[in-house]
């Protein structure tokens, strides 16, 4: 790598507070707020609105599509058959 022109990378704690919820990683990301962490160390903390412990996908609790009721509605809307036989 070239000298003097990448940013710092270094340990940073993420933050969702919807889930209160850190982890400790490094990255190059910055911030003016810290927070001491559990090895009695302070880092840099960056907040996110959203991670692993907050979005649907990973917690299990995302909404399933209801294909079915939607193709009825469609089928009552336009009829059925009315195309090519």
């Amino acid at each position: 790598m070239k000298p003097g022109i990448h940013p710092e990378y270094r340990p940073v704690v993420f933050r969702d507070r919807a889930a209160d919820f850190a982890f400790l990683t490094r990255s190059t990301a910055t911030s003016d707020r810290t927070v001491e962490w559990e090895d009695g160390n302070t880092y840099p903390v960056v907040d996110v609105e959203i991670s692993s412990a907050s979005h649907p996908f990973y917690t299990g609790t995302q909404r399933v599509l209801d294909t079915a009721g939607r193709v009825e509605r469609f089928e009552r809307r336009y009829g059925r058959g009315r195309g090519k036989q």
